[in-house]
């Protein structure tokens, strides 16, 4: 077998406990691992909702290499003009022509290139692009213009029977393939049947006493009276969660997942 690539990815950044979380523990972890590619899901990163600019540089400062997103990347004053011009901040690839910024950054590290793709789900949230043909389209022009390019995709959704899909519809054509946005770390780690990795969603980097990062108080009111309280991101000592892909460097086939909570 060839020499073989690692590549980090990280699920949802909660607030500021998060990148607190990812100041403190993300160079050594990277170290330790060996990850050659970090990707950071940073959607949530200004106070729970959101990302800014000043997110995005602390993220890149760390040594992150992509931040990819999903529905809540709009929520910031300022996001259309950060999307357009930071190409390491993805949006997801499948919002309808004309949304600023891009779903998918390509790179050069380390005399390897890579390819992050950004896709969102449709069950449970906005009714946009049908993700299985954007992805289908980005990768064929991609391969066309990238034929070595080891590529992984962040997909963001609800629904876990769409991200499955997902994961098999990309098996043999994507090195990796993990889901975000539930926040909860799935234990369904695993190399689908044509090499492709995947885990249904890499779990949230973020405050341990809390419910998906939110103030737990909070939660339990908005459950037990249905109203719309607005929700706030919990304190206190948090947690990194994501998944270490080892992919093949000739082959581009996955050959090892694990999951990573530190």
């Amino acid at each position: 077998m060839a020499e073989t690539v690692k590549v980090l990815m990280i699920g949802d950044v909660i607030g500021e406990p998060g990148m607190k979380a990812l100041f403190a523990g993300l160079g050594e972890l990277r170290r330790r691992l060996g990850a050659d590619l970090v990707v950071v899901n940073g959607e949530n990163a200004n106070s729970g909702f959101g990302i800014t600019k000043d997110e995005c540089d602390r993220l890149f400062g760390l040594g992150v290499d992509v931040v990819t997103s999903g529905n809540h990347v709009w929520e910031k004053k300022g996001a259309t003009e950060l999307l357009d011009s930071e190409p390491r901040l993805l949006r997801p690839a499948n919002y309808p022509a004309g949304a600023p910024g891009s779903g998918l950054a390509r790179l050069e590290l380390g005399g390897r290139t890579f390819a992050v793709l950004n896709l969102q789900g449709r069950e449970g949230l906005y009714p946009i692009d049908c993700p299985f043909r954007c992805a289908e389209g980005l990768l064929a022009v991609l391969r066309a213009q990238s034929p070595d390019a080891i590529v992984v995709v962040d997909v963001h959704a609800e629904s876990n029977e769409e991200k499955e899909a997902l994961g098999f519809w990309l098996d043999g054509k994507v090195s990796a393939v993990a889901g975000t946005h539930t926040h909860v770390q799935t234990a369904d780690e695993r190399i689908l049947p044509q090499g492709t990795g995947y885990l249904t969603d890499l779990g949230m980097t973020g405050p341990s006493d809390s419910v998906i990062g939110v103030k737990t108080e909070i939660c339990l009111r908005r459950s037990l009276t249905q109203m719309p309280i607005k929700m706030e991101t919990a304190e206190g000592p948090a947690v990194i969660h994501g998944a270490l892909f080892e992919i093949d460097g000739a082959s581009r086939r996955c050959v090892r997942v694990e999951r990573v909570v530190a």
